[in-house]
């Protein structure tokens, strides 16, 4: 006894799924992670090639003023050096002062730029330079060192203002800022790509319910557009199968009661005075249900695989010629094949001998006279994405079928012949069965009205080059 296969479609998810990160905060973890190491790159390059070398350069500028205004100070006249000292004072906001005692105390805490000043200094001045806060000429905020030169020992100080900019904080702003509008664009754009992967999930959840689902929009990316497309050709021909379905079991249901009225009508007569007309009706009966059976096993094994040959289509279509020609006789008409000898196809030949005994049973159902299989290369558009195609068709001159039910006799149970006697009118099935094998095959089938009247229905085959073995 076969295993029971479970409902996946009404299974509730497991804990493992609800627990498992979706598609857009996979997304969002991954890029907020690109955008965190990307930041950090920028910090470190900005830091390493740009601030610091820039502040290097700068504090050993100041450092040279400095220990440069101490020693031209010292050569100085004393009676210009207020003058130079008002200069320096203005041009440069440093100071030198002869008479202030600095402390010694190195308890300063300050930014790695005083400490690039420190050590430049220290470089000039061959000993260790420490700046110490102290007020400056007009009582505002300055720093001070002491720079020995001419054998005088100098306070040179700078005002703290120099050292207004803040490239650190103009950094740490810039990150954050960074940082914020990167975590809006990394949520902005996981839930971009999660959008349509979000919307296929739904409508595949939909269609595995049994719903029919809203066709998905072909846009965005190339491969989502590609994905979406692939899952509406999927969810039509799903919906096409149900149906399909539905009306196959109305069609025999409808179909089977009609000959088993007529059974449980003779069966009754039988009973009263059997009769030898009554057991050839009930023999006619069964035949015509083991006949619709048949067309529903038929219908049903047309998705059925079968490895495909390289078929001679000359030979070939005149050895089933041979094999119609009875039924063609019993008709009233006759078989013509038009087919030049070197055709070669590749097709299931089983598949293929089902679709061509429909097509030339139908043909010899409701167009009795001559029925002509021609088979031609298909060119231009009807070779589709440039593969040489052959096209079987098989010709009648009947009264052929309305362009507004050409479509619609594709269907199963679908008649041209109102009737629903299977005598006169068929199954309804056998085009049915010859547009699901095709599709099952990859192959292209369709009909026109044929020109000077009849009809004109067709199947095209890939074709191949002449090759030394052929079935």
């Amino acid at each position: 006894m076969p295993d029971a296969v479970p409902d996946l479609a009404a299974a509730p998810p497991s804990p493992a799924d609800t627990r498992r990160a979706s598609l857009a905060q996979q997304h969002l973890r991954w890029l907020l992670t690109l955008f965190g190491a990307l930041a950090a790159l920028i910090l470190v390059s900005v830091l390493g090639f740009v601030l610091l070398p820039l502040s290097e350069r700068s504090a050993d500028d100041l450092a040279a003023l400095m220990v440069l205004s101490a020693q031209t100070w010292v050569e100085l006249p004393p009676d210009t050096r207020p003058a130079f000292e008002a200069e320096l004072l203005r041009q440069h906001q440093l100071a030198l002062r002869a008479d202030l005692a600095l402390p010694s105390s190195d308890a300063l805490k300050h930014g790695f730029y005083v400490g690039f000043v420190e050590q430049a200094l220290q470089r000039r001045a061959g000993a260790p330079a420490l700046l110490t806060p102290l007020p400056g000429p007009q009582g505002d905020p300055w720093l001070w060192t002491p720079v020995s030169t001419g054998g005088q020992t100098l306070a040179v100080g700078f005002a703290v203002e120099r050292l207004s900019t803040r490239p650190m904080w103009a950094l740490g702003v810039v990150l954050l800022a960074g940082t914020a509008l990167a975590g809006a664009a990394a949520v902005w754009m996981a839930r971009r790509i999660a959008r349509p992967v979000a919307g296929l999930e739904q409508a595949a959840a939909q269609l595995a319910a049994g719903a029919n689902p809203a066709l998905l929009p072909q846009t965005g990316a190339r491969e989502l557009a590609r994905l979406a497309g692939h899952f509406n050709h999927m969810a039509l021909q799903v919906r096409e199968l149900l149906q399909a379905r539905t009306t196959l079991l109305a069609g025999i249901s409808h179909d089977l009661r009609t000959p088993l009225a007529r059974m449980r009508l003779a069966l009754e007569m039988l009973r009263l005075q059997p009769t030898p007309a009554l057991i050839t009706r009930l023999e006619q009966d069964v035949e015509e249900m083991n006949g619709l059976i048949g067309q529903m096993l038929s219908l049903a094994r047309g998705l059925d695989a079968e490895p495909a040959q390289d078929l001679m289509l000359g030979p070939w279509l005149a050895g089933r010629v041979q094999l119609l020609a009875a039924a063609a006789q019993a008709a009233g008409a006759s078989l013509e094949v038009q087919c030049a000898p070197d055709l070669l196809a590749r097709a299931a030949p089983v598949v293929l001998a089902r679709v061509l005994d429909n097509l030339v049973g139908n043909a010899l159902r409701y167009a009795p006279g001559p029925v002509q299989i021609t088979v031609q290369r298909a060119a231009g558009a009807e070779a589709g994405a440039g593969r040489p195609v052959l096209r079987i068709s098989v010709l009648d001159r009947g009264s052929g079928i309305p362009p507004a039910q050409m479509k619609a006799v594709w269907q199963a149970f679908a008649r041209v012949e109102t009737s629903r006697n299977a005598q006169t009118g068929g199954y309804g099935l056998g085009l049915a069965i010859v547009r699901q094998l095709a599709q099952a095959q990859g192959w292209a089938a369709g009909m026109a009205p044929r020109p000077g009247g009849g009809l004109a229905v067709w199947v095209d085959l890939p074709e191949l080059q002449p090759a030394a073995t052929v079935a």
